[in-house]
């Protein structure tokens, strides 16, 4: 019962941890969040299913909770809300974040399905464990875009927590897909930039570096834990050879008892040890996560500036034509209207002059439009980079906290399989 009770006294849990990170976070912040007067909670993971005629829908809802702690807050609701989502919900806010915010890193959800496992884990998406961790990692969402000082104040993400009837139509009804840029406008515009900012080119081999580092680092956790809860099994075959071997030795009998008991407790402490592991491998696996959320912002640079290149084309090109005109010039390559000059003679004076005034007519709206897209560009490029800043900072306290509360857990296991080896010694010593 000691060594039980000794193994209960681990770090924090994920969630506590990060409440901590994100309330001393918020309470730093300049602007006001949603943190500092909404309480948010995700509990009480229920299974559920939806029959119908031609098949069955089982899936996982989740209650979400909100409360209110600064009674001077008006127009986010009064006392306590509580109602049920499921995760296609989650995915759903996600997505409309995304799409309507395109300079913001927005936080990423938990995977549907257990990945970077050892051996023994399950990859039961319906596991017990599978769904509290997940629990934990959609209240850890919420939290960190309830702590965004833009993202929180979106009225569609408080009806998310707050508006349990009509929620879904009133996303659909802020037309946010039509938004959203085609996948061939991305990879034609990432192939097809002629001045792509140095900054967002980093940002990609960043991101991709970041993700092999994380993905190689819970790679080597999974084989470790696959040894580590060998090793530790095998240890209960001590335990039933010293429970055979105690009955043939009367004398030393209670030693080997006792030896064997401890050995039971050295291979079944490896259970909770492993257990408290993928708590760890959930926060680096939102960080893996967060590598895609970094090539999303660096995606849509890529479009913004696609588009004021197009524009500054558009713009020489009506400006070379009307340089054209003037000079009574046709295109200086082949081209139809170059053939049409050569067959029936080029244009009178007055028709250059209409052809002139209408070019005069498009350049100044086509300036118009490059100075729109110029302003567009230049607020996109500040907001992204000023929200990128953001995230590396969480980025290094989160990644800090991580690893260190990974060592100290570490260190707690190696001091409990010193005092398990310890009291095993002292009943050899009986003998």
């Amino acid at each position: 019962m000691a060594d039980e009770e000794q193994n209960k006294e681990y770090t924090p849990t994920r969630v506590e941890q990060n409440l901590r990170v994100i309330s001393e976070q918020t309470t730093k912040l300049s602007k006001p969040n949603l943190l500092q007067w909404l309480e948010i909670t995700v509990s009480e993971p229920e299974k559920r299913t939806n029959a119908s005629m031609k098949m069955q829908d089982t899936f996982i809802v989740y209650l979400i909770e909100t409360r209110v702690i600064d009674e001077n807050m008006k127009g986010y609701g009064e006392g306590a809300t509580s109602l049920w989502r499921r995760y296609s919900e989650f995915e759903l806010l996600r997505n409309y974040l995304d799409i309507t915010y395109p300079s913001v890193v927005v936080p990423p959800l938990p995977e549907k399905k257990a990945s970077y496992t050892w051996q023994n884990a399950s990859t039961d998406k319906f596991d017990p464990d599978f769904i509290e961790r997940r629990r934990q990692a959609l209240e850890v969402f919420l939290l960190r875009v309830g702590a965004h000082p833009t993202l929180c104040q979106d009225k569609t993400f408080l009806g998310f927590m707050q508006k349990e009837n009509g929620w879904k139509e009133s996303v659909y009804a802020t037309d946010f897909q039509s938004k959203a840029d085609s996948r061939l406008k991305a990879l034609s515009a990432s192939f097809r930039l002629k001045k792509p900012d140095r900054r967002f080119e980093e940002l990609k081999n960043y991101s991709n570096e970041l993700q092999n580092n994380i993905s190689n680092i819970l790679r080597i956790r999974a084989r470790i834990c696959d040894k580590l809860y060998g090793i530790h099994k095998v240890h209960g075959n001590y335990a039933r050879v010293f429970s055979e071997w105690s009955g043939i030795e009367k004398d030393i009998a209670e030693a080997l008892q006792s030896s064997g008991h401890y050995m039971d407790v050295y291979a079944s402490s490896v259970d909770a040890t492993l257990e408290e592991e993928e708590q760890y491998a959930d926060q680096l696996k939102e960080y893996l996560a967060f590598g895609e959320a970094l090539r999303s912002v660096c995606r849509k640079y890529e479009c913004v500036q696609y588009d004021l290149e197009r524009a500054e084309d558009n713009l020489s090109y009506k400006a070379s034509q009307k340089d054209l005109l003037v000079q009574g010039k046709a295109a200086g390559s082949f081209s139809l209207s170059g053939m049409k000059t050569k067959l029936f003679g080029s244009d009178t004076p007055e028709q250059r002059d209409v052809k002139i005034k209408q070019l005069e007519e498009q350049i100044v709206q086509a300036e118009v439009e490059l100075r729109q897209t110029q302003e567009e560009t230049q607020k996109f490029v500040e907001a992204a980079l000023r929200d990128i800043d953001r995230f590396k900072r969480q980025k290094v306290k989160d990644l800090k906290e991580i690893f260190t509360n990974y060592a100290i857990m570490q260190i707690k296991q190696c001091k409990k399989g010193i005092a398990i080896w310890t009291s095993a010694k002292d009943c050899f010593g009986k003998m």
